[in-house]
């Protein structure tokens, strides 16, 4: 099976390509918290809007409210033509495995999840890497010693975050602590913020200080309560930088945006491919964000230790640790 990494790394703009693109009739159905939760559901959207703006293509898109609306959301959009049609997170995985069977001759994908069938590509993400890079950086800056972690709903997918940053951070600094919590079992543990600020403060009264989140919408909340504070936070998947200038140590930037518009993209140039995806480091997958609002966050020691670091990585001298693969956390 032919790799999408070129589709992925960057995006180009279509010349010649635009009438092709405009053939295609994509969609996307985004998971709990919206396409606004300034996070991972507003990376798809972001990706959408791109390659929107690049070549004239429109497309539908869908907040869901409810478990129920998944199914509901997928079928309308397939039984109205379109294709691609993206779904945002694991939790559309029934959703998918539903949906797509119905419709063989249209192009399905979704984001966190594997879904084995013909016509569904299935993109995953080595959320381990990046969680390491800026576990390293919450590490070198913290002075207590002592840093946190929120995440959203309490799977596997978001204690393979949280291992990953454990072990950057104890690649800096082997006797520092880390408080983690996750913020529910439900669906809704990714749209509360009230209770993410809430739970900032504690790990704060702790003498956390520095804090990442990934938790979604919630995640706002342990943004807000770390620049209260008088700390730092760092942000998740989209580049959360801007929200708190000063107080963002950095974001550990996950690329669904380049994900969604290869997709488009592949579709618009028939070349879709189907099977599994996986995006790290390598891949321009996931990263680091490093911009104007937080570049005096970071010493030329700490950037130096962060891209050698990022080198390993890629290189295979250093390998992080992959929940997925296996749930005891080394770190």
């Amino acid at each position: 099976m032919k790799t999408i990494l070129a589709g992925l790394a960057a995006a180009t703009v279509l010349t010649a390509g635009t009438a092709l693109a405009a053939e295609i009739n994509p969609a996307v159905v985004y998971d709990f918290g919206g396409k606004f939760d300034k996070s991972f559901n507003e990376a798809a959207y972001m990706g959408a809007e791109r390659y929107s703006e690049e070549t004239g293509t429109e497309y539908r898109d869908f907040e869901i409210q409810s478990d129920a609306q998944r199914e509901q959301a997928l079928r309308r959009f397939a039984r109205d033509g379109h294709s691609p049609i993206i779904a945002v997170g694991f939790s559309q995985q029934a959703a998918i495995e539903a949906v797509a069977p119905e419709f063989p001759d249209l192009q399905f994908a979704i984001i966190d999840s594997v879904v084995d069938l013909p016509n569904v590509r299935s993109i995953l993400f080595k959320e381990e890497e990046g969680s390491y890079l800026v576990g390293l950086l919450a590490a070198m800056k913290s002075e207590t010693g002592t840093v946190g972690f929120v995440g959203g709903m309490d799977v596997p997918l978001i204690r393979k975050f949280a291992c990953g940053y454990v072990g950057g951070v104890k690649a800096a600094n082997a006797e520092a602590s880390v408080i983690q919590n996750m913020t529910g079992t439900t669906g809704s543990a990714w749209n509360d913020p009230v209770r993410g600020g809430e739970l900032a403060r504690s790990q704060i009264d702790q003498g956390a200080d520095v804090i990442f989140h990934a938790a979604g919408g919630t995640g706002i909340g342990v943004l807000q309560a770390a620049a209260d504070a008088g700390k730092f936070g760092i942000g998740v998947d989209s580049n959360q930088n801007a929200l708190h200038p000063g107080h963002i140590l950095t974001s550990m930037v996950k690329r669904v945006d380049n994900a969604v518009f290869a997709a488009f993209e592949d579709a618009a140039k028939d070349e879709w491919t189907t099977g599994v995806v996986t995006l790290g480091l390598a891949e321009d997958g996931v990263g680091y964000a490093l911009d104007e609002n937080n570049e005096a966050l970071l010493t030329a020691e700490m950037r130096e230790a962060v891209e050698a670091a990022k080198a390993d990585i890629i290189a295979g001298t250093v390998e992080v640790h992959d929940y997925n693969t296996d749930s005891a956390c080394p770190y």
